[in-house]
Parts: structure tokens; C-alpha cells; sequence
């Protein structure tokens, strides 16, 4: 494994076979044989635009579920009595899936899974709220 290194070339026939990489740091370039190459575009959640309302971990990835009950502050904001669902912020109703929670897999095929369980979790949000609604009031 190379550090400080970016790919800046690669070829082959039919195949990768090859990369050339930049040193970062000296601006160096090596071709090396290859067969493979895994990409990591970052690790940066961007969530700063989110209000405070909903928890983050010290790096900025929100805090979803039974997470909520294993951290102080974000337990400190969840405001209704019943516990989160599984993929649900500190924010009733508000979801969040992929790389932007705290302690997922951090793979594309990981976040299409979420996904598909958050939009029933998003049902039954919705039909809890919807019965609340309908509810008859109590009359004194």
C-alpha cells in the first residue's frame, strides 16, 4: 500500500493492468502493475447544515436508533416517550440512511439496503402521526 498517493493514470488491454500514481508530497509519478483499484472519495458527512435539533457524533455523522439511547447528548434530545426507529434522528420523522449515520457499513450497496427499510420506517411514522390525529379527544 502506497501513501500520500493519487492516481493520475491507468490502462490496459480489455482490463486494468496498470496505474500511475503522484506522490503527493514529491510530485514523484510511478506506473505500477495493478489488477485492481478501490475508490474512497472521503469520509467528510457534510451535515453541518442540518439544525442542532438532530444529534451528531464527533465527527459530524448523525446519530439514528438504538444509537440514541447509547449516546448522552443525543439521548438528552429525543423528545417523545416511545424510542426511535431504527434509521429515525433525534428529530421524530426526520431519517437518515448511508454514510451520512453514525456507524454504517459505509458501502454503496449497504445505503440501498437502508434506504428501502427507511421508506417503510417512513410508512409507519406517518400512520402513527395520522392516527394521533384522528384519535378522539377526551372530553372532560
Amino acid at each position: 500500500m502506497q501513501v500520500n498517493a493519487e492516481v493520475v493514470d491507468g490502462g490496459g488491454e480489455g482490463r486494468l493492468e496498470w496505474v500511475t500514481l503522484r506522490d503527493t508530497t514529491t510530485g514523484e509519478t510511478a506506473t505500477v502493475p495493478t489488477a485492481a483499484i478501490f475508490v474512497l472519495i472521503g469520509a467528510k458527512p457534510h451535515t453541518e447544515w442540518l439544525p442542532d435539533s438532530i444529534a451528531r457524533d464527533r465527527w459530524g455523522f448523525l446519530v439514528t436508533g438504538a444509537d440514541i439511547a447509547q449516546e448522552e447528548e443525543a439521548r438528552a434530545r429525543w423528545p417523545l416517550e416511545r424510542p426511535p426507529l431504527m434509521f429515525e434522528t433525534t428529530s421524530p420523522g426526520v431519517f437518515a440512511v448511508g454514510d451520512v449515520r453514525h456507524r454504517s457499513v459505509k458501502r454503496v450497496a449497504s445505503a440501498v439496503g437502508e434506504g428501502s427499510v427507511a421508506v417503510q420506517q417512513v410508512h409507519q411514522y406517518l400512520a402513527a402521526v395520522q392516527g394521533a390525529l384522528e384519535a378522539p379527544v377526551a372530553r372532560r
